[in-house]
């Protein structure tokens, strides 16, 4: 559980060490915007940038059922922020596994990915696909609507 907050925390810690020494230069305007844009990247190294996850065998239990994709993703994972943020409101759409949460999930990744967590690993119609293109997770959840 600690380890899904320490990018983000240490994000904060050094967002303020940075904006500290920018406000006793007497640089407030800095200051302002180095808090910003650490605290915006942190949040989206959160958790909660994310949907709701599920786990692993619910998510595949509901997309048998409705034909969602299936995103295996973890915290800090600059690839998964990428496919979220390219995804916009199409995320909500789609089942989310925190594989740092789910251990059937992460076993799943491994499986799939030659022993390796690589993420996100995006399962469609019961196949796997690494890291595939925004843009291409886009059109998979639109057609399953």
């Amino acid at each position: 559980m600690r380890r899904v907050w320490a990018g983000p925390l240490l994000m904060v810690v050094c967002g303020l060490g940075v904006a500290t020494a920018t406000f006793v230069q007497g640089r407030f305007g800095t200051t302002v915007v180095v808090l910003v844009v650490f605290l915006a990247l942190a949040g989206m190294m959160s958790p909660l940038a994310f949907p709701k996850s599920v786990g692993a065998v619910e998510a595949q239990r509901r997309s048998a059922v409705d034909g969602r994709p299936v995103v295996f993703w973890r915290p800090g994972c600059t690839f998964c922020m990428r496919l979220r943020m390219r995804l916009g409101r199409r995320a909500r759409r789609m089942y989310w596994v925190d594989i740092w949460r789910d251990a059937e999930g992460a076993a799943l990744v491994r499986a799939v990915n030659d022993g390796n967590e690589t993420v996100p690993t995006v399962l469609v119609a019961g196949r796997a696909y690494t890291n595939p293109a925004p843009v291409w997770v886009r059109e998979q959840v639109s057609s399953a609507e």
